[in-house]
Protein backbone atom coordinates (compact mmCIF):
# COMPACT_ATOMS: atom_id res chain seq x y z
CA UNK A 1 0.00 0.00 0.00
CA UNK A 2 1.33 3.64 -0.96
CA UNK A 3 1.38 6.32 1.69
CA UNK A 4 1.56 9.90 1.71
CA UNK A 5 2.36 11.84 4.69
CA UNK A 6 1.03 15.33 5.98
CA UNK A 7 3.43 16.79 8.68
CA UNK A 8 7.37 16.13 9.27
CA UNK A 9 7.43 17.77 12.57
CA UNK A 10 8.78 16.03 15.48
CA UNK A 11 6.30 13.32 15.70
CA UNK A 12 6.11 13.16 11.57
CA UNK A 13 9.54 12.27 11.50
CA UNK A 14 8.91 9.58 13.59
CA UNK A 15 6.16 7.85 11.85
CA UNK A 16 7.87 8.30 8.88
CA UNK A 17 10.57 5.93 10.78
CA UNK A 18 7.73 3.38 11.04
CA UNK A 19 6.65 3.61 7.51
CA UNK A 20 10.02 3.31 6.45
CA UNK A 21 10.86 0.25 8.18
CA UNK A 22 7.21 -1.59 6.96
CA UNK A 23 7.81 -4.72 4.77
CA UNK A 24 4.01 -3.77 3.51
CA UNK A 25 3.79 -0.45 2.99
CA UNK A 26 5.50 2.47 0.95
CA UNK A 27 6.03 5.94 1.60
CA UNK A 28 5.78 7.78 -1.71
CA UNK A 29 6.00 11.67 -0.07
CA UNK A 30 6.04 13.71 2.59
CA UNK A 31 4.25 17.10 2.38
CA UNK A 32 4.94 19.92 4.41
CA UNK A 33 4.22 23.92 4.23
CA UNK A 34 7.73 24.92 4.12
CA UNK A 35 10.19 24.71 1.81
CA UNK A 36 13.25 23.50 3.46
CA UNK A 37 14.29 20.14 2.98
CA UNK A 38 12.31 20.26 -0.53
CA UNK A 39 13.30 16.98 -2.61
CA UNK A 40 15.16 15.53 0.00
CA UNK A 41 14.92 11.71 0.10
CA UNK A 42 13.69 11.30 3.49
CA UNK A 43 15.05 7.87 4.13
CA UNK A 44 18.16 9.55 3.12
CA UNK A 45 17.47 12.36 5.35
CA UNK A 46 16.38 10.22 8.45
CA UNK A 47 19.37 7.88 7.91
CA UNK A 48 17.54 4.72 7.01
CA UNK A 49 18.18 2.25 4.63
CA UNK A 50 14.76 1.79 1.80
CA UNK A 51 14.01 1.15 -0.78
CA UNK A 52 11.09 3.21 -0.47
CA UNK A 53 10.62 6.14 -3.16
CA UNK A 54 9.44 9.21 -0.60
CA UNK A 55 10.70 12.49 -1.52
CA UNK A 56 9.89 15.89 0.53
CA UNK A 57 7.69 18.18 -1.13
CA UNK A 58 6.30 21.49 -0.01
CA UNK A 59 2.97 23.26 -0.95
CA UNK A 60 4.90 26.08 -1.74
CA UNK A 61 5.97 24.66 -4.49
CA UNK A 62 3.51 21.64 -6.02
CA UNK A 63 0.20 21.69 -5.97
CA UNK A 64 -1.79 18.60 -4.56
CA UNK A 65 -3.26 17.62 -7.81
CA UNK A 66 -0.11 17.46 -9.73
CA UNK A 67 1.06 15.33 -6.51
CA UNK A 68 -1.49 12.77 -6.62
CA UNK A 69 -1.17 12.72 -10.13
CA UNK A 70 2.61 12.15 -10.47
CA UNK A 71 2.39 10.24 -7.41
CA UNK A 72 -0.37 8.46 -6.39
CA UNK A 73 -1.43 7.15 -2.76
CA UNK A 74 -4.17 4.69 -1.39
CA UNK A 75 -3.51 6.10 2.04
CA UNK A 76 -3.06 9.74 3.26
CA UNK A 77 -2.04 10.21 6.90
CA UNK A 78 -2.19 13.13 8.69
CA UNK A 79 0.27 14.68 11.65
CA UNK A 80 0.16 17.98 10.73
CA UNK A 81 -2.45 20.42 12.18
CA UNK A 82 -6.23 20.65 12.55
CA UNK A 83 -6.47 23.10 9.52
CA UNK A 84 -4.82 20.26 7.50
CA UNK A 85 -7.96 18.58 6.36
CA UNK A 86 -9.23 21.78 4.71
CA UNK A 87 -6.36 21.77 1.89
CA UNK A 88 -6.00 18.24 1.34
CA UNK A 89 -9.56 16.44 2.17
CA UNK A 90 -11.81 16.97 -0.22
CA UNK A 91 -8.91 16.26 -3.07
CA UNK A 92 -7.74 12.67 -1.87
CA UNK A 93 -11.72 11.62 -1.14
CA UNK A 94 -12.51 12.56 -4.77
CA UNK A 95 -9.92 9.91 -5.83
CA UNK A 96 -11.48 7.40 -3.28
CA UNK A 97 -7.85 7.73 -1.34
CA UNK A 98 -8.67 6.46 2.38
CA UNK A 99 -7.66 9.14 5.44
CA UNK A 100 -5.93 8.50 8.50
CA UNK A 101 -6.20 11.31 10.58
CA UNK A 102 -3.94 11.79 14.50
CA UNK A 103 -5.03 15.27 14.91
CA UNK A 104 -5.84 15.92 18.65
CA UNK A 105 -7.96 18.75 18.60
CA UNK A 106 -10.25 19.33 15.56
CA UNK A 107 -13.89 21.63 15.86
CA UNK A 108 -17.00 21.20 15.07
CA UNK A 109 -16.30 22.43 11.48
CA UNK A 110 -13.13 20.42 10.56
CA UNK A 111 -15.33 16.84 12.46
CA UNK A 112 -18.30 17.74 10.22
CA UNK A 113 -15.78 18.47 6.96
CA UNK A 114 -14.14 14.73 8.31
CA UNK A 115 -18.21 13.27 8.19
CA UNK A 116 -18.71 14.70 4.64
CA UNK A 117 -15.34 12.85 3.13
CA UNK A 118 -16.79 9.64 5.09
CA UNK A 119 -19.45 9.66 2.38
CA UNK A 120 -17.48 8.91 -0.15
CA UNK A 121 -14.26 7.38 0.75
CA UNK A 122 -12.93 5.56 3.97
CA UNK A 123 -11.76 8.39 7.12
CA UNK A 124 -9.93 7.04 10.13
CA UNK A 125 -9.90 9.39 13.11
CA UNK A 126 -8.05 8.99 16.47
CA UNK A 127 -7.22 12.10 18.98
CA UNK A 128 -4.32 9.81 19.82
CA UNK A 129 -4.08 7.15 17.53
CA UNK A 130 -1.14 4.81 19.59
CA UNK A 131 -2.58 1.30 20.50
CA UNK A 132 -2.20 1.51 23.66
CA UNK A 133 -3.86 4.31 24.83
CA UNK A 134 -7.34 3.22 22.93
CA UNK A 135 -6.58 -0.64 25.03
CA UNK A 136 -6.27 1.23 27.77
CA UNK A 137 -9.64 3.35 26.48
CA UNK A 138 -11.36 -0.02 26.05
CA UNK A 139 -10.38 -1.58 29.49
CA UNK A 140 -11.73 1.88 31.18
CA UNK A 141 -14.87 1.22 29.91
CA UNK A 142 -15.11 -2.27 30.81
CA UNK A 143 -14.21 -1.29 34.77
CA UNK A 144 -16.57 1.35 34.30
CA UNK A 145 -19.59 -0.76 33.60
CA UNK A 146 -18.55 -2.91 36.50
CA UNK A 147 -18.01 -0.35 39.04
CA UNK A 148 -20.07 3.00 38.14
CA UNK A 149 -20.55 4.13 41.03
CA UNK A 150 -16.43 4.41 41.30
CA UNK A 151 -14.71 7.51 41.83
CA UNK A 152 -12.70 8.51 39.05
CA UNK A 153 -10.13 10.51 38.06
CA UNK A 154 -8.07 10.93 34.08
CA UNK A 155 -3.81 12.62 35.21
CA UNK A 156 -2.44 13.46 31.68
CA UNK A 157 1.55 14.34 31.21
CA UNK A 158 3.07 15.89 28.38
CA UNK A 159 6.07 17.99 27.12
CA UNK A 160 6.66 21.46 28.89
CA UNK A 161 5.26 23.27 25.76
CA UNK A 162 2.51 21.18 24.47
CA UNK A 163 -0.78 23.62 24.91
CA UNK A 164 -4.09 22.67 25.85
CA UNK A 165 -5.53 19.61 27.68
CA UNK A 166 -4.87 16.66 25.95
CA UNK A 167 -7.01 15.48 23.41
CA UNK A 168 -6.68 11.86 24.54
CA UNK A 169 -7.92 12.86 28.03
CA UNK A 170 -10.72 14.28 27.00
CA UNK A 171 -11.60 11.23 24.91
CA UNK A 172 -11.24 9.53 28.26
CA UNK A 173 -13.41 11.66 30.43
CA UNK A 174 -16.08 11.73 27.74
CA UNK A 175 -15.88 7.96 27.46
CA UNK A 176 -16.44 7.84 30.81
CA UNK A 177 -19.31 10.20 31.33
CA UNK A 178 -17.22 12.12 33.56
CA UNK A 179 -16.64 16.12 34.16
CA UNK A 180 -13.34 17.53 32.54
CA UNK A 181 -12.76 18.74 35.59
CA UNK A 182 -11.59 15.16 36.76
CA UNK A 183 -8.39 15.69 34.03
CA UNK A 184 -5.38 16.36 35.84
CA UNK A 185 -2.83 17.72 33.77
CA UNK A 186 1.08 18.18 34.36
CA UNK A 187 3.48 19.47 31.60
CA UNK A 188 6.88 18.89 32.36
CA UNK A 189 10.18 18.80 30.32
CA UNK A 190 10.28 16.25 27.36
CA UNK A 191 7.39 13.43 28.69
CA UNK A 192 6.41 12.32 25.32
CA UNK A 193 2.68 11.35 26.91
CA UNK A 194 0.92 9.20 29.86
CA UNK A 195 -2.33 9.10 30.73
CA UNK A 196 -3.61 7.42 33.85
CA UNK A 197 -7.17 6.58 34.86
CA UNK A 198 -7.42 6.60 38.72
CA UNK A 199 -10.58 4.44 39.71
CA UNK A 200 -11.12 4.76 43.98
CA UNK A 201 -13.11 1.98 45.55
CA UNK A 202 -13.46 1.67 49.52
CA UNK A 203 -11.08 -0.56 49.73
CA UNK A 204 -8.97 -0.21 47.29
CA UNK A 205 -7.98 1.19 43.96
CA UNK A 206 -7.03 0.34 40.58
CA UNK A 207 -4.57 2.34 38.11
CA UNK A 208 -4.59 1.74 34.08
CA UNK A 209 -1.25 3.77 32.74
CA UNK A 210 -0.16 4.57 29.46
CA UNK A 211 2.62 5.59 28.59
CA UNK A 212 4.65 6.54 25.01
CA UNK A 213 7.96 5.97 25.35
CA UNK A 214 8.94 7.36 22.07
CA UNK A 215 6.85 8.94 19.26
CA UNK A 216 7.29 6.03 17.47
CA UNK A 217 4.49 4.26 18.77
CA UNK A 218 2.10 6.99 16.62
CA UNK A 219 3.49 5.25 13.78
CA UNK A 220 2.94 1.56 15.00
CA UNK A 221 -0.11 2.70 15.83
CA UNK A 222 -1.06 3.94 12.34
CA UNK A 223 0.18 1.32 10.64
CA UNK A 224 -2.14 -0.96 13.09
CA UNK A 225 -5.08 1.49 11.64
CA UNK A 226 -4.02 1.48 7.56
CA UNK A 227 -3.39 -2.74 8.05
CA UNK A 228 -7.02 -2.71 9.77
CA UNK A 229 -8.45 -0.02 7.55
CA UNK A 230 -7.30 -1.45 4.02
CA UNK A 231 -10.72 -3.35 3.42
CA UNK A 232 -12.99 -1.41 4.96
CA UNK A 233 -16.14 0.09 2.77
CA UNK A 234 -16.55 4.04 2.80
CA UNK A 235 -17.47 5.45 6.04
CA UNK A 236 -16.78 7.61 9.53
CA UNK A 237 -14.23 5.09 11.67
CA UNK A 238 -12.40 5.62 15.19
CA UNK A 239 -10.39 3.34 16.91
CA UNK A 240 -13.18 1.63 18.99
CA UNK A 241 -14.23 0.06 15.32
CA UNK A 242 -11.16 -1.23 14.87
CA UNK A 243 -10.18 -3.01 17.88
CA UNK A 244 -14.32 -4.20 18.44
CA UNK A 245 -14.04 -7.41 16.74
CA UNK A 246 -10.96 -8.62 17.94
CA UNK A 247 -12.96 -8.84 20.75
CA UNK A 248 -15.80 -10.46 19.42
CA UNK A 249 -16.45 -14.47 20.04
CA UNK A 250 -15.13 -16.67 17.33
Amino acid sequence: MRIGLIGFGKTGKAVATVILNHPDFSLEWVLRRTHVLENRSVAEFLGIQSENPGRIYSTETIQLERLLDEHPIDIIIDFSSEKGIYFYGKVVAARGIKIISAISHYKKGEINLLEELAKITTVFWSPNITLGVNYLLFSSKFLKKIAPWADIEIIEEHFKHKEGVSGTALKIADALEVKHSTINSIRAGGIVGKHEIIFGFPYQTVRLIHESISREAFGNGAMFVAENITNKPIGFYNFEDILLPFFSEN
